[in-house]
């Protein structure tokens, strides 16, 4: 009697894992649907793991698909592949948050030292005599160092694209004022 029960229990089960059995995995969806979430609240995640965090939304709908067909096997498989797409999402955020902050920091870290150079430029070319708009260049100088504070502003706030994009363009002003008060001095010297 016991082996027939045996017997019985065991095809049912067999049987059961066959159809998929008929109750959704509710805990490893809602695990999923907090994962997703999670990442979608990151913004580092966004801005830097988005391919990930497309791919968890997508295995989302698509677990959500399999289960509203009663397909809970797959659904449950798929559960666990956004949680991991979520995760890989928000671990590539943080990687790309911090090789941004390296990459801002390493910018602006050269750019009061060009600052300097270019401010020493600008007195010796009004030494000399070079003619050259002081007044533009002098705007064009003060807007290169506004941008830099701004820069630096950005990179304290963690705004890394937004430092980058103010420090490279106060990168592109001092070199634009450099090789303007070069040419001139090479105009200068042609006439010698």
């Amino acid at each position: 009697m016991k082996l027939k029960s045996i017997c019985i229990i065991s095809v049912l089960l067999a049987f059961c894992l066959i159809l998929g059995c008929a109750t959704p995995p509710t805990d490893e969806m809602n695990n999923a649907i907090e994962a997703v979430t999670r990442a979608e609240n990151d913004a580092d995640a966004v801005l830097y793991g988005s391919i990930s965090l497309d791919r968890a939304r997508d295995t989302l709908r698509r677990m959500q698909t399999e289960a509203n067909s009663k397909r809970y096997n797959i659904a449950k498989t798929l559960a666990g592949e956004a949680v991991a797409a979520a995760d890989r999402a928000i671990a590539e955020g943080q990687a790309g948050s911090a090789r941004a902050r390296e990459e801002a920091a390493a910018l602006l870290a050269g750019l009061r030292p060009m600052i300097a150079e270019t401010g020493q430029n600008l007195n010796s070319a009004r030494s000399v005599g070079l003619l050259v708009d002081y007044t533009e260049l002098d705007r064009e100088f003060d807007d290169a160092c506004f941008k830099t504070d701004q820069a630096e502003i950005a990179l304290a706030e963690k705004q890394y694209q937004n430092a980058m994009e103010k420090g490279r363009s106060a990168r592109a002003d001092l070199s634009d004022i450099n090789q303007k008060l070069a040419g001139a001095a090479i105009s200068v010297a042609r006439k010698k």
